[in-house]
């Protein structure tokens, strides 16, 4: 998604002679390039907060019916999706039917995606929560309860899907009233009406998928969701000047198909998913919360029997990467033998061009 305005180096893989160009960083965190490293640096300062439990990851999906209310409030849509999922996964950890035990205190992230494969609108938050709650009692010490049918089961996904509609359209009903959502393109009464029985008639999806495993994999597997924008620069294959070409998923054995879509209806997709101005895509609750972080995280910790401080946690995220998730950053793609080296380095510019000309400022020069 980046040219060379910003500069970069030329990779050449020692082993097979493949070589691609990698730029330096615009610093958005919707280009996948930039995003890609900011990851790196988020997966470093996760490791003090993964718990020795097991870890379910956990899909919210809001009906497609809602999609014009987001372009028109997407800040609105985004924040009531987030309270609405934490509201619901925080109501059913303190629920002793659960977890044994009334008034728990969960631990979970949520993360937000807003695209599908080809780019079109598909809000959902990705949940990553610990199997389990911290309990504490009257003198201020911690209690680990796992859920109550298995170790690494959290909650049936028909109970969570109805409770979650229910807040989220409770939500809805509100901001209608107050006109907190005045510019709503179905806002009028009759198509008001028809999205509300839309709304209830069908179930909201809530997805289970299989149980993560212990802190290693938790870790590089939320990586996957956190940084991600709608479409990586490997997706693209091909640019022309009506269209461009990229592959999607065509099903789940990994098959892929491609894609064609005009220059302009591609950008038009792609827009879709660029979040307001500070807006959080990742959020964390319960014992991760930051206004109580520091010590429900320590009293887990000591109920666990974890060391107050995880040795892991001083290692570079690339290094890590490359002992425990077996991703080696300088790997070659093409091989997965070699070693990527830098052959050649393009200067940046201290000005881009404007659209439609070819002028820009000088180059500069090396980082």
């Amino acid at each position: 998604m980046q040219d060379g305005g910003t500069g970069g180096q030329q990779l050449a893989c020692e082993t097979c002679g493949h070589s691609h160009w990698q730029y330096h960083s615009c610093r958005n965190r919707h280009c996948p390039q930039c995003g890609s490293r900011a990851k790196d640096a988020w997966l470093q300062g996760r490791l003090a907060d993964v718990l020795n439990v097991p870890y379910a990851h956990l899909v919210f999906t809001l009906p497609h019916s809602l999609n014009a209310l987001y372009q028109y409030h997407p800040r609105w849509v985004i924040d009531t999706l987030f309270a609405s999922t934490a509201q619901t996964l925080s109501e059913f950890a303190a629920n002793a039917r659960w977890m044994g035990v009334g008034g728990g205190t969960p631990a979970f992230s949520l993360v937000l995606h807003t695209w599908t494969q080809d780019l079109r609108l598909h809000i959902h938050v990705h949940a990553v929560m610990a199997c389990g709650v911290l309990v504490q009692d009257d003198q201020g010490q911690g209690r680990w309860h796992t859920p109550i049918r298995k170790p690494d089961f959290l909650f049936p996904v028909q109970a969570l899907s109805k409770v979650f509609r229910g807040k989220f359209l409770a939500a809805l009903g509100r901001a209608h009233q107050s006109t907190d959502i005045a510019n709503d393109p179905q806002g009028g009464a009759m198509a008001w009406a028809q999205r509300q029985r839309d709304l209830y008639r069908h179930d909201w999806v809530v997805y289970a998928k299989t149980p993560l495993g212990g802190p290693a994999q938790t870790l590089e597997y939320l990586s996957r969701y956190t940084h991600r924008t709608a479409i990586g620069n490997e997706r693209i294959k091909a640019l022309t000047h009506s269209e461009v070409v990229f592959t999607v998923r065509a099903d789940d054995q990994g098959g892929k198909r491609t894609e064609h879509l005009p220059g302009c209806e591609f950008i038009r997709r792609y827009l879709l998913h660029v979040l307001p101005t500070g807006i959080k895509r990742i959020r964390h609750y319960g014992v991760l919360a930051s206004a109580c972080k520091t010590d429900k995280l320590k009293l887990a910790r000591l109920a666990l029997q974890m060391p107050s401080t995880n040795p892991l946690a001083q290692e570079s995220a690339q290094a890590f990467m490359a002992r425990v998730a077996r991703i080696e950053t300088m790997q070659c793609p093409c091989c997965k033998a070699g070693t990527l080296k830098v052959v050649a380095t393009l200067p940046g510019y201290t000005q881009l061009p404007t659209p439609g000309s070819s002028v820009a400022g000088q180059p500069r020069g090396p980082p």
